[in-house]
């Protein structure tokens, strides 16, 4: 079965290949060149998929590092071994991250992230776990498990230490959640760039779902799956030894704008873990639509998600012109020389009635 992509699809492939460099043009060349590969039905019904070679990282670790003819860029404090990508070391104060450089504009697709959580702490005294990201921006630091806050996109963490639990236990108060939690917890975030997530409550505010997911120090393959399609999200993990995906999270009408990039972040603080990934694996995903999911399916600008009422973003103002912003300066200066012309002939009036008064 051939894959078809829309004309708006080329278009925006095009429009970045252009805007590329010389060495980023060669690769992603070569990589389109080889990224098609046989179909494989996943799933009752006409459901294939196609490996992307451009945005998945296996070993050897081709085509990572810091310059700009490679797939995929490290930042922070990680660093590629022969077994794995680290994210951050076991050690305290570390974040790091790694992010795909070519953007996505599948309609449909499955990422498969092969991981690895271990560590010398014990039993709550490690932290603080990692992050799937499909976002507008990448390569941003900051508070959100390595990555920046207020992001525009999709966030799947995998935390490992209950923050709000601990902070209750810290304040002497009894911890009484809605719906108890137990750690590690994998959870699902949709941000238009409006929100914070909030870390001291565990992102509980704002996820769209979530489950238990005891991934640290196993001696056998860990994985998760987050697939994107007809505007249906789903997280599956395999986390048992057995080969077999076991749902997590499940959330329709999910809006998610093509053209973003994948990435995977971590961050330690006080307490620390090895965060390592062994590989990242994108399925194109070709189903079939009717007409009216056609017309429902369309390209958006922003994510959002049905049923869930996101606060806007505020425009910023656009930037004067060079002619309106002497426009205003000009009125400007003319109405303040009218202003002191007319108090100057006022001031002269009142004298002269004083002067008459007194004469």
């Amino acid at each position: 079965m051939a894959t078809t992509l829309a004309p708006s699809g080329w278009w925006r492939r095009w429009r970045w290949f252009l805007s590329a460099q010389d060495g980023s043009r060669m690769l992603f060349l070569l990589f389109l060149l080889g990224s098609w590969q046989g179909p494989r039905q996943v799933g009752a019904g006409q459901t294939f998929e196609y490996l992307k070679r451009e945005h998945s990282l296996s070993k050897p670790y081709q085509g990572v590092g810091t310059g700009s003819s490679s797939l995929w860029n490290l930042m922070g404090n990680a660093m590629v071994m022969t077994q794995y990508v680290r994210l951050t070391p076991d050690m305290q104060s570390k974040q790091g991250a790694l992010w795909n450089r070519v953007p996505c504009f599948l309609r449909d697709w499955e990422l498969q992230v092969h991981f690895r959580i271990h560590g010398q702490g014990k039993k709550n005294l490690h932290g603080d776990g990692l992050a799937i990201w499909y976002t507008k921006d990448r390569m941003q630091s900051g508070p959100v498990f390595g990555n920046m806050d207020k992001f525009v996109g999709l966030g799947v963490f995998v935390d490992t230490y209950p923050n709000e639990e601990k902070q209750q236990e810290a304040q002497k108060r009894r911890y009484s959640p809605g719906v108890q939690r137990v750690f590690p917890y994998i959870s699902a975030m949709v941000n238009n760039g409006s929100l914070s997530y909030d870390h001291e409550r565990d992102g509980r505010p704002t996820e769209l779902g979530g489950c238990t997911a005891i991934v640290r120090n196993l001696h056998y393959d860990t994985f998760l799956v987050i697939r994107y399609v007809k505007r249906h999200l789903t997280v599956m993990m395999d986390i048992d030894g057995k080969h077999e995906w076991r749902d997590c999270i499940e959330v329709p009408g999910v809006r998610l704008p093509r053209g973003y990039y994948f990435g995977t972040s971590s961050l330690t603080g006080d307490l620390s873990d090895n965060h390592d990934i062994i590989s990242l694996k994108l399925f194109e995903l070709t189903v079939d639509r009717t007409p009216e999911e056609e017309k429902l399916h369309r390209d958006v600008f922003l994510p959002s998600v049905d049923n869930m009422k996101l606060p806007e973003m505020t425009a910023p103002l656009a930037p004067l012109s060079g002619l309106a912003l002497f426009l205003i300066v000009f009125f400007s200066l003319v109405f303040s020389v009218f202003a002191i012309v007319i108090g100057i002939i006022l001031y002269n009036k009142w004298q002269e009635k004083s002067r008459k008064r007194f004469y």
